[in-house]
């Protein structure tokens, strides 16, 4: 399978067709293999326009749900960045081609090593994949400039928000039903803005569905 070619189709009728112009996304998608980071007997369903299943509850992110979250996070070339489920480090290694450097916490130390080696095989130097409880996030190297849940949640936790600096940008699908909200939330001083874009059935992360509530 032409691999390149396929990455290509993906970027002109996925990503291009659904209102994603930022170069350093169409760039950063053209350029990192999503087949690298799927099964061997998964690679030929790299590029189709869907979720793909990679074990422990995760998926690699459907591309133009990945391109229009990247778009909307308005990620500069000197940002750093905090990535919320790492997996096996496709979305990392998207973000590492348009940040100044990559933070990715993951929970599962499977995945941890997957996206580790993946990322070390393509020489992407300006990100670390770090073992941890994704809700948590990375406080002690932050702050961060761009924060993105790489998944949907059920909410976003104040620990997440907290964690970005002053004019940061964290972007992630809030999902309350079967299909989620794509969400910018901006800080300004100690003040968030919030402001949803368009629809996304996006998996919810491990660790971050609703919690029940009290029944009396």
């Amino acid at each position: 399978m032409d691999f390149a070619a396929a990455r290509h189709n993906m970027v002109v009728s996925q990503i291009k067709t659904n209102r994603v112009t930022d170069p350093l996304v169409i760039e950063a998608m053209e350029a990192v293999p999503r087949e690298k980071f799927l099964a061997p007997e998964q690679r030929q369903f790299a590029y189709v326009d869907e979720d793909l299943p990679i074990g422990k509850g995760r998926v690699i992110m459907e591309p133009m749900v990945l391109a229009r979250l990247l778009q909307l996070a308005d990620i500069q070339t000197t940002d750093s960045a905090l990535l919320i489920g790492a997996g096996t480090g496709y979305s990392t290694a998207v973000l590492a081609r348009m940040a100044s450097s990559v933070v990715a916490v993951e929970s599962e130390p499977d995945l941890v090593a997957w996206a580790a080696k993946v990322l070390t095989e393509l020489s992407v130097d300006n990100a670390a994949v770090v073992s941890g409880e994704p809700t948590r996030g990375k406080p002690e190297q932050g702050p961060f400039d761009v924060i993105f849940i790489n998944g949907a949640v059920s909410s976003v936790p104040e620990a997440l928000k907290n964690q970005l600096a002053d004019g940061g940008r964290l972007v992630a699908i809030v999902a309350e039903g079967p299909v989620g909200r794509a969400t910018l939330i901006t800080r300004s001083g100690n003040a968030f803005g919030h402001r949803t874009e368009f629809d996304a059935a996006t998996p919810v992360l491990p660790g971050f569905q609703k919690q029940p509530g009290f029944v009396f």
